[in-house]
């Protein structure tokens, strides 16, 4: 089958989606749920495949990792998404005209959803949900890095779709290699929206090649600022968490931005991080405040290099400010607009850093490791847009919709 055939079939699929109940969907979903749980060994099974591909020390092997605890994690988030109402038919407007029309603006599927990843299984899960509850059918184009766990996964759920009677065109995973890729961004008529999910390289491939629109899911470069009035209790927990939790995920935090005049509490600041080995890159004055108090092999003088690089692992830069303006003008310089903190007690320095950062997300005295869909409440989600038109920040079932206008009438005709 080419693409252009499957791609055809989905959207066929698609038009029979938008007359499944809430109920038949939910129910679809919460027993991809537990389908998800009772082949964990399969699936595990299959990722080994495309774990034994990879190399251990390459960022995107804890991405490509799937565990029991993690598709259990991943089986619960599904089920949230279950609890939430349906994103559908909501009423933006509705008026009544003095002609006697009745006219409203409700919430719609996209239709068809193309979602281009890399080394990320779990993504095959999250965004099936996200589209089914929104009324969207999907187009998966996964890497070649996870094909064999997608393709479990994939089966695990259309096994599902068969079960209830529905057609499994509604999910289509496309094949791995470039062709696909590229007549997925010119599948005009066919797709509705793409969205990618991956590295900054493939963001921008998709965004530059794409003739269809693109919601961005851009790379998160993030900076943590400890300011002149921050509690050092709260940056040392905040800092390791945001840096050691997952350092392969885009809110993980890859630059420390501290206060001259507080370089003292440096140490205390990075105190825990050797436990995870994390390497830091220090510019000269942090260097010199860290130096024979984290251990030499983890520390390493900065680079221009240091700063605005998503490491993705464990390592971190650390720059040394004179003044919180310093601070809001390197995170502007190098900020990929995901995710910013800061570490304050001062109420005036928190107010003006939240209306000066321009980031889809925010954070005062709180671990950026916090942006995620299930974390802000919304069950899952499909990515972290970090672009201002349409959808910002964690993307879930209401980002996935868009809007129509319904004109009720009772033979009313226009005048010439």
């Amino acid at each position: 089958m080419t693409v252009k055939e499957q791609l055809t079939l989905v959207l066929k699929a698609s038009r029979k989606l938008n007359l499944v109940s809430v109920e038949k969907i939910n129910q679809v979903l919460s027993d991809v749920a537990e389908a998800a749980i009772a082949n964990t060994t399969f699936i595990l099974q299959e990722n080994a495949k495309d774990l034994s591909r990879m190399d251990p020390a390459d960022p995107k092997y804890d991405r490509l990792m799937l565990t029991a605890d993690r598709i259990k994690g991943i089986s619960s988030d599904i089920m949230n998404v279950v609890s939430l109402p349906s994103p559908l038919g909501r009423i933006f407007s509705e008026t009544d005209r003095p002609n006697g029309l009745h006219i409203k603006k409700i919430t719609v599927p996209f239709g068809v959803i193309g979602i281009i990843y890399e080394a990320r299984p779990n993504v095959t899960l999250d965004v099936f949900s996200l589209c089914l509850k929104s009324g969207n059918a999907c187009v998966l184009k996964g890497g070649s890095d996870a094909d064999d766990s997608n393709v479990a996964i994939v089966k695990v759920i259309r096994e599902v779709l068969r079960k209830h009677e529905l057609d499994e065109n509604i999910l289509s995973l496309l094949p791995v290699g470039r062709e696909a890729t590229a007549e997925l961004l010119h599948a005009h008529g066919l797709v509705d929206l793409i969205i990618p999910r991956g590295s900054q390289s493939l963001i921008n491939f998709v965004r530059e090649n794409s003739s269809i629109p693109v919601i961005e899911t851009g790379a998160g470069i993030c900076h943590t600022y400890f300011d002149e009035s921050g509690d050092t209790a709260k940056g040392q927990a905040i800092v390791n968490n945001a840096k050691t939790r997952r350092p392969s995920v885009c809110n993980a935090l890859d630059c420390l931005i501290i206060h001259k005049n507080r370089l003292a509490d440096l140490p205390a600041l990075t105190e825990l991080l050797p436990q995870s080995q994390v390497v830091i890159y220090a510019d000269e004055k942090a260097f010199q405040a860290l130096e024979g108090k984290y251990p030499a092999s983890l520390l390493q003088p900065a680079n221009e290099e240091s700063f605005g690089t998503e490491f993705l692992s464990y390592k971190m830069s650390v720059k040394t400010v004179t003044d919180f303006d310093e601070a809001l003008d390197h995170i502007a310089q190098y900020s990929s607009k995901h995710s910013e903190a800061i570490v304050a007690e001062d109420k005036a320095t928190l107010e003006i850093f939240q209306k000066s950062v321009d980031a889809a997300a925010v954070y005062c005295n709180v671990s950026t490791a916090f942006t995620d869909g299930a974390q802000f409440g919304l069950g899952a989600e499909i990515g972290i847009s970090t672009q201002k038109l349409h959808a910002r920040g964690p993307m879930a079932l209401e980002e996935l919709t868009s809007y129509k206008w319904i004109v009720e009438g009772d033979g009313q005709i226009r005048p010439k």
